[in-house]
């Protein structure tokens, strides 16, 4: 097992010193998006920001989804700077808050826009025993339950944009810290004896199960929408911000070396969002 590992391990900092070093060799080169609508939780900095922008980029009207209204302008103003045929705009969304989901869904329908892409990006990690204004612990109730909420209410407008050959896209942003996490139903709220690790890869087992789940009623309703599971690794963003001061020391030497930038990490889910080989697959 000791050598498994050591040799598992071996691959995963090779692989990441080529995508460091040379991070042409593991790009697509992906089709304009002209013309279609994107929304992007959390995509006001780090990996959503980045997802944003390469949207816009490619030609799509990308909706940024964000809960402080100065990154979110802010966002807007530097996609535009850059692009020439796509959009951004912002709109305020606080995924702790079913109220905020609920309002920014039926604002959203009320424009009549279509929706190609709906990348649930935005999350917290491994913050304190914190609860959302619904009294639910705070990984669970964002990373997950807000974005099952809001691809719920979104989903009859997504199955209206899809069409036969190009089907209407969800990307789940997960995390291999789900292959250790469990659903503890009848402690959904971490309550008790409280791990923020622990919270955190419950929520990330629950948003990759929610993604499978979907996938297989869509298909079963003939919905042209297809949703996946998007793992961007070890990427070196805010998310590490409540991590304690011996690990965030420990971390230090080795964030050039193993974890990705934003901009790296954005490119698993852009993938899912858009490249032409993952048409008509879903619930991986």
């Amino acid at each position: 097992v000791t050598l498994v590992t050591r040799r598992r391990f071996v691959l995963c900092v090779m692989f990441l010193f080529v995508c460091n070093v040379f991070p042409s060799l593991v790009r697509s080169v992906l089709p304009r998006q002209n013309g279609r609508v994107a929304i992007v939780t959390g995509g006001a900095r780090g990996m959503g920001f980045e997802i944003a922008r390469h949207l816009a980029g490619l030609g799509m009207h990308v909706l940024i989804a964000g809960n402080v209204e100065s990154e979110g302008l802010a966002a807007v103003a530097t996609i535009h700077q850059e692009v020439k045929e796509g959009k951004a705009e912002f709109l305020y969304l606080d995924m702790a808050s079913q109220k905020s989901v609920r309002l920014f869904a039926q604002r959203f329908k009320d424009r009549g826009l279509p929706l190609h892409v709906l990348v649930n990006n935005a999350g917290v990690m491994l913050v304190p025993e914190l609860q959302t204004e619904e009294g639910v612990e705070l990984h669970y109730g964002l990373n997950f339950l807000g974005h099952f909420l809001l691809t719920g209410l979104l989903l009859e407008t997504l199955a209206r944009s899809g069409t036969p050959g190009r089907s209407a896209r969800v990307v789940n942003m997960a995390s291999a810290t789900h292959y250790g996490g469990r659903l503890d139903l009848d402690n959904l709220n971490s309550r008790g004896c409280y791990s923020a690790h622990g919270a955190y890869a419950q929520s990330k087992v629950a948003l990759v199960m929610f993604g499978q789940r979907l996938q297989r009623r869509a298909a079963a309703r003939g919905l042209h929408v297809t949703a996946n599971a998007a793992d961007p690794g070890m990427v070196d963003t805010a998310l590490y911000d409540f991590l304690s001061a011996p690990a965030k020391l420990a971390k230090r030497p080795f964030t050039g070396l193993l974890f990705r930038t934003p901009a790296e990490g954005a490119s698993t889910a852009i993938y899912a969002a858009v490249s032409p080989e993952l048409e008509g697959v879903g619930g991986r």
